[in-house]
Parts: C-alpha cells; structure tokens; sequence
C-alpha cells in the first residue's frame, strides 16, 4: 500500500516550548532520525504518515510547530483544523513542564472542539538530569483529563506508542460523533481528500477540516499531496 492509499487523514500538532525536542519527536516519527544539533524550527513544519488502526490506514499529517515566543502567532494559525495534539516538556526542564498548561489552553482555543490531546514527558534518556517527577506528569495529565506517556526522541522510546495511541483516541471519538458533523476552519493548507468505503471521512482541505458524510466514489482511496 502506498502513501496515497488511506481512509482518513489527521492533522496532528506537536506544541511546547522551544528546545523540549518537539522536531526530534517529528523527525523520529517521520523518518526515523535524530539530530543531536538540531535547530530550532523557525514557523512550522510538516510532513505524513501512514497509521493502521482497526484495519483502517490512518494518514497522520504532523505538523511540527515552533516554540520561541515571537512565532507564538503564526504558530496560532496552523492549530486550525487539528483533531490531535502532542503537548510536550523536557523533564529536565522544569519551566518547559509549568508551561505545558499554557499550550494547552492555547491549542483547545484554536483547534477543532473534539481535540485529543497526549501530553509528553520527552528526553527521558537523560534520568539522571530528572527535574519533574514521572508522578508531577501523571498528575497534571490526570487532572486535565489527558494521556500521559515519557518518550525519548533520542533512543526511540515510545515515539511510535505515542503516535497511534493519540491517533487510534482521535479515530474513536470521531467515530463516536458520526458523519452530520462538519468543523471547518481555515487551515493554511495545500487541498488534500480522502474517500472511505464506510460513512465517514475527516478530509482537509483549504477550508480546513471536515468530518462528512460520503458514499464510495471508486474502488481506491486517494489523496493530494500535504
């Protein structure tokens, strides 16, 4: 099967505060690499991925946002049309894990109202640099009524788990809402569809994001390019 070849496509934001390693976690998804001299991403970056989920193949649009405070508003912009967020802190940084309350106000204010969000404890290779207990990260994510998960970008530590976990909760509480729904928002993006031989089907397009009704159109599902 092929890139093309998908059921649904989610856009998904990776958001935290600059240098919690939030281009690693993209990197290691998307191509298995990591950069220990990786700079700071300037705007946003995005690039695909194929997930398969209860024998549906997900395309997982990751879109790699900056953490500097002067990108703070264009970043607002590429939150449109998200229905799943990585909100990530270093847990030898401290300040990074007091801050993840902030993103996460601010991607449920911009992205689609059935956001999922998974919140990432990240680098937890550097143990011996610890400066936010495993249990201060169970407890905020608890409190929030987030999922919670420690990965390492570095060591390829629960990357991939992250990934479909927040992926397969995305596929479930979309299928709980049904196709009548439609949020659209004006997601800056290159038009991109998708057909499904079922019901549903969350296609992006320069509107934004759309969760509709469609009937089988052909026999191979296909999508744009993102």
């Amino acid at each position: 099967m092929s890139e093309e070849d998908y059921s649904y496509l989610f856009k998904i934001v990776i958001i935290g505060d600059s240098g919690v390693g939030k281009s690693n976690i993209f990197n290691r998804f998307i191509k298995d690499e990591f950069n220990m001299d990786s700079k700071a991403t300037i705007g946003v970056e995005f690039s695909a991925k194929n997930i398969t989920i209860n024998d549906k193949v997900i395309k997982a649009q990751v879109w790699d946002t900056a953490g500097q405070e002067r990108f703070r508003a264009l970043a607002k912009n590429y939150y449109r049309g998200a229905v799943g967020a990585l909100v990530v802190y270093d847990i030898t940084n401290y300040e990074s894990f007091k801050n993840a309350e902030k993103w996460l106000r601010e991607v449920k204010e911009h992205a689609e109202p059935h956001l999922v969000t998974l919140f990432i404890g990240n680098k937890c290779d550097l143990e011996e640099n610890r400066a936010v207990k495993i249990e201060e990260g169970t407890e905020f994510s608890q409190k929030q009524g987030l999922g919670f998960v420690e990965t390492s970008a570095k060591d390829n530590i629960n990357i991939d788990t992250a990934f479909t976990r927040l992926v397969t909760e995305v596929f479930e509480t979309l299928d709980k809402i049904g196709g009548d729904e439609e949020p659209v928002n004006d997601t800056p993006t290159k038009p991109t569809t998708g057909n499904t031989t079922g019901s549903k089907t969350l296609t992006q397009t320069s509107g934004g994001t759309t969760l509709t009704t469609k009937p089988r159109t052909d026999d191979k599902k296909s999508g744009g390019c993102c």
